[in-house]
């Protein structure tokens, strides 16, 4: 068995729980509702048709009212969009690799979409380049994307841009997706909140984040930490000062609560995952918000 799916599958027979493994089992087909795209033919209104399917210039042309049929779709397209920037090299808020977490947490949805038969494409990048995989199903084929993760992933890479990696998916991906946004991203500028903004109407976005470590943790106090943007040792006098342990807590968490009311007005769905032992409950109610969403 390929070895990032090895442990996401071990993760999971420990820490899922029922309706999680539900859910992983193939449950999750009321995320992605609604009718086929694919036009089939055309045939005579009837009482309780959707207005919308109505095709005027036939109706017009045959002089009597009709509406497009569609094909129904039997697989969905489920697109891991994963920045891949150096600073997923660091480690996160709960002292664990940004790099695993990613890996995991697209593993994890990747494994979603492959046991309900439908089909996973990646689109990864940062500042200096973006690169897309085509979508197909199958273990193997998620196990070689996962490694494409994990490989771009580097203390040496260029910094992350999520703006330019949501430009390059809104120029590239033109087929209707569940588009799974992983960032470690604090904010959304302006230009990616208009590109969330426009990927919404044709794609259901989902967005799961990871947060940066905190250097003043008692946890890693003795640590030698090194910022991986700026390549500078962190002072070690910083990490024992309980004055600036409370002000960056309050700043961070003024960043995550402007965030989520960012992503909300934006009608992103959205999580934040800590570690491994969380992120199968953090996808679960990730999904579970937006099966709702979609309901209302």
């Amino acid at each position: 068995m390929p070895a990032h799916l090895t442990r996401i599958k071990t993760r999971l027979s420990i820490h899922a729980h029922r309706k999680v493994r539900g859910l992983l089992e193939g449950e999750y087909a009321a995320l992605h509702v609604g009718r086929g795209i694919d036009f089939n033919d055309l045939r005579e209104y009837v009482r309780g048709d959707d207005v919308k399917d109505i095709d005027w210039k036939a109706s017009a042309r045959g002089r009597q009212l009709l509406v497009k049929r569609y094909v129904a779709e039997r697989k969905h397209t489920v697109l891991l969009c994963v920045s891949t920037g150096r600073s997923m090299a660091a480690m996160n808020d709960a002292a664990v690799g940004k790099r695993e977490l990613a890996v995991f947490v697209s593993g994890l949805m990747g494994l979603l979409a492959v046991r309900h038969g439908d089909l996973v494409s990646l689109v990864r990048g940062d500042a200096a380049e973006q690169h897309a995989e085509r979508p197909r199903g199958g273990e193997l084929h998620l196990e070689r994307l996962l490694g494409g993760i994990h490989d771009a992933i580097r203390p040496d890479g260029s910094a992350a841009d999520l703006t330019a990696l949501l430009r390059y998916v809104a120029r590239t991906v033109h087929r209707r997706t569940i588009l799974v946004i992983v960032c470690d991203d604090t904010s959304v500028p302006d230009e990616a909140a208009d590109l969330l903004r426009r990927l919404t109407v044709q794609h259901e976005v989902l967005l799961l984040t990871i947060g940066d470590l905190d250097p003043t943790l008692p946890a890693v106090a003795e640590r030698r930490l090194v910022d991986v943007d700026t390549a500078a040792e962190v002072p070690g006098w910083l990490r024992h000062d309980r004055q600036l342990r409370r002000e960056l807590a309050a700043l961070v968490g003024a960043e995550e609560a402007s965030l989520r009311r960012r992503l909300d007005q934006l009608g992103v769905v959205h999580e934040r995952v800590h570690d491994t032992d969380s992120a199968v409950a953090a996808v679960f109610r990730l999904l579970e918000r937006q099966r709702h969403a979609r309901r209302r």
